[in-house]
């Protein structure tokens, strides 16, 4: 299960209490779930007003964070290409896993000062992954661009006759060059269509030059043939053995532009491994800095909720439960019964419906009686 429960009740006598008690009758007793105190520190909790205003922000930040976080992960994965099943050892938060990132969450002091206002640290958390999505837009549109100028070359070096380069196929043999009347054309043939060719080309036209046409090349359905012939019939060359579904191919022989286009592609399979190796450095520190600030998104919610639900002075225990396979319903049951004294109309509708409260969470989100968010770690199947 990559799905693990964000949740916080308020403190009996101590918030140690509040952590024993949950901890007894979920996990101890009914092994429903593994239970891990989520440590946030003292924040500056500011005016009812403001944590109103703030509730409904937070909601849009930690759908933003989250789409940007797997938009990191996602393009790695692409990156990877025939790697991709490295994706996963790959995806690091603070250099660990993120499992145990989450399990062991740290409050980064230095990143977001807990001095500033609760607002001023979401700002921050916004302008930090807003800039790493507008790098990853630009980064990777210079990355596909290469990509498939690359693949868009490599394509025309296989592939049908009709279409592919012909380049890596003839040779200076196979051409009459410097002739001032004189002129060699390749011509793709159907394989069902050689005997016609071979016996009816020297009379598609006149001033062709007999038996001047010899087969270069052939895949599993088509034939490249020369033939030489003066410049003057070329147009008409062509016209008639277009009706006899004979393709003449645009190519000139010239081999500074044949060494270039050569060149062109060994420069781009340069380019390309040169900008692999920093790109997936990037995007795996990138991901980690999303990742993380995910989580602190998440913290900041769990305080202002628990703020705004359970009053003042600050007393609540947040607490990461990682439910087991097949427990969530049970789990959810326990949770209702042992905190739906907070909030009874939550109860009675068992907590399922979807309910939109202002200024307690962003739009339509599930509502219980105690302060609740999911966090689901599985970067790797993520559909956007």
């Amino acid at each position: 299960m990559s799905e693990y429960w964000l949740i916080s009740a308020p403190g009996d006598k101590t918030c140690q209490q509040t952590w024993e008690t949950l901890n007894n009758v979920t996990s101890k007793q009914n092994n429903l779930s593994v239970n891990y105190k989520f440590h946030i520190p003292d924040l500056k909790v500011g005016t009812l007003d403001q944590l109103v205003g703030l509730s409904d922000d937070l909601g849009k930040l930690d759908s933003f964070v989250e789409q940007c976080t797997k938009k990191v992960s996602s393009y790695l994965g692409e990156v990877l290409e025939d790697q991709r099943d490295k994706l996963q050892e790959n995806l690091l938060a603070n250099n660990t896993d993120l499992a145990s990132y989450i399990t062991r969450f740290q409050w980064d002091m230095a990143k977001y000062p807990i001095k500033q206002s609760l607002r001023n640290i979401a700002d921050i958390i916004s302008k930090q992954v807003g800039q790493i999505d507008a790098d990853l837009k630009t980064k990777s549109s210079a990355y596909n661009n290469l990509k498939g100028s690359l693949q868009s070359l490599e394509k025309k070096q296989t592939g049908s006759l009709l279409t592919r380069n012909l380049a890596d196929l003839v040779k200076k043999e196979h051409f009459i060059l410097d002739s001032e009347y004189l002129i060699t054309l390749l011509v793709v043939v159907p394989k069902s269509n050689f005997s016609d060719w071979n016996s009816g080309y020297e009379k598609l036209t006149d001033m062709i030059v007999p038996r001047s046409s010899v087969l270069v090349f052939q895949d599993s359905d088509y034939g490249l043939y020369t033939v030489t012939l003066f410049k003057k019939v070329v147009e008409e060359f062509k016209h008639h053995a277009r009706e006899k579904k004979f393709m003449v191919r645009d190519f000139t022989y010239n081999e500074e532009k044949l060494a270039a286009g050569k060149n062109e592609i060994t420069k781009l399979v340069m380019d390309k491994k040169k900008q692999f190796g920093p790109l997936v450095r990037w995007l795996k520190v990138n991901f980690s800095e999303c990742f993380c600030a995910w989580i602190h998104v998440k913290a900041l919610r769990v305080f202002v909720e628990s703020v705004l639900r359970y009053g003042l002075p600050v007393n609540f225990q947040a607490m990461l439960l990682h439910p087991n396979k097949k427990s969530s319903k049970r789990l959810r049951d326990v949770l209702n019964q042992l905190y739906g004294h907070l909030d009874s109309s939550a109860v009675q509708g068992s907590g399922h419906e979807s309910v939109d409260i202002p200024g307690l969470g962003f739009g339509q989100a599930e509502y219980f009686p105690y302060v609740y968010y999911k966090i689901n770690v599985d970067m790797v199947d993520t559909k956007l």
